[in-house]
């Protein structure tokens, strides 16, 4: 039984731990807006190599369009995917043949260019117009920025505390007080899970201010994921710190569990192409559910019931950790 009074004694001191150590607390504000300006400086700009133009059923067409060279032509078996992503400027001409219509983005100049090029081959077609705003490279990749800063903040923000904890003898001192281990362990995830959500919201909003990032979705969908997804990353923090007593192990530990999140679980790069072993590798990398889940949520409108894959797969990784964790969890530096 929890007594809420030390737990929440705990969360209290652990929070203003953080708040009082300016260097972590910059840290965790700056790198993350650093990084967004930075993408959004280096990807800034119009230029694409060819243009895209999404065929419905291409397979079963037959045109002379089709074989126009510098065009990408991309399959979609559902219209309204392909209208989607031509709102998003993600292409540049839909076009569905058994029905003879285009459609076409009046916001994008490469659909008015495209436009002319198929009415050379086809001028008997029904003419749809959208509309819709571009998804630059910095809305995209925004979740995976916002996630790898919450997986390093989880990670080391328990993991590495936990161990120093540990190391100074606080722990032990801690055992002679009445503070049970899941008092401790729980103010531990509750004062974390705060911080991050805090910090997460600080950045979002006052990046926005400077990018004005694409959103489609429901923000309280995206702090769903972001609280699920930041539980389940302390969890795996409290797992990979319940035995260490070194702060050099439990650095190269941690840094052993975080990277092959930041390669694999599409922060930088999307996965759509990458070998079937990679993806089912990445499928079981906890940030790769929070940046998917995420994206979706901006990008394309989804809802939780649209995620729930993400939501499903989080919790049971949440919980798997936590009995782990606290299993395997020691106060002392004895092992």
């Amino acid at each position: 039984m929890i007594n809420f009074t030390r737990f929440f004694a705990v969360v209290k001191a652990r929070n203003l731990e953080f708040f009082r150590d300016k260097s972590s607390l910059g840290w965790n504000l700056f790198f993350p807006v650093l990084l967004l300006a930075g993408f959004s400086l280096v990807f800034s700009g119009e230029g694409k190599p060819a243009y895209q133009v999404g065929v419905i059923n291409l397979e079963q067409v037959e045109s002379p369009f089709i074989q126009t060279r510098y065009i990408d032509f991309i399959n979609y078996d559902v219209l309204e995917q392909a209208k989607t992503k031509l709102e998003q400027h993600k292409i540049d001409l839909a076009i569905d043949f058994s029905q003879q219509t285009y459609w076409l983005n009046e916001n994008s100049p490469s659909s008015y260019l495209v436009e002319k090029i198929f009415l050379g081959e086809h001028n008997n077609f029904t003419r749809e117009v959208t509309q819709g705003r571009q998804i630059r490279y910095v809305d995209w990749v925004l979740p995976g920025i916002l996630g790898m800063n919450m997986m390093f903040s989880c990670l080391f923000g328990v993991g590495y505390v936990i161990v120093r904890y540990r190391k100074n003898h606080v722990l032990k001192r801690l055992k002679a007080t009445p503070l049970t281990a899941l008092e401790f362990v729980s103010a531990q995830l509750v004062s974390r899970m705060f911080i991050v959500i805090f910090m997460s919201s600080v950045v979002y909003t006052g990046c926005n201010f400077m990018f004005d990032f694409y959103m489609l979705g429901s923000y309280f969908d995206l702090l769903v994921v972001g609280m699920l997804g930041a539980f389940s990353l302390l969890s795996m923090g409290l797992l990979v710190a319940s035995r260490s007593k070194s702060e050099e192990l439990i650095g190269g530990l941690l840094n052993l569990t975080s990277w092959p999140m930041m390669v694999l679980s599409g922060v930088w790069f999307s996965l759509e192409s990458a070998p079937d072993f990679v993806k089912t590798l990445a499928d079981f990398l906890p940030l790769t559910h929070i940046v998917t889940g995420a994206r979706k949520i901006i990008t394309e409108g989804a809802s939780l019931a649209d995620i729930s894959y993400h939501l499903s797969v989080l919790g049971i990784m949440s919980t798997i950790f936590l009995l782990l964790g606290a299993y395997f969890f020691s106060w002392n530096t004895e092992r």
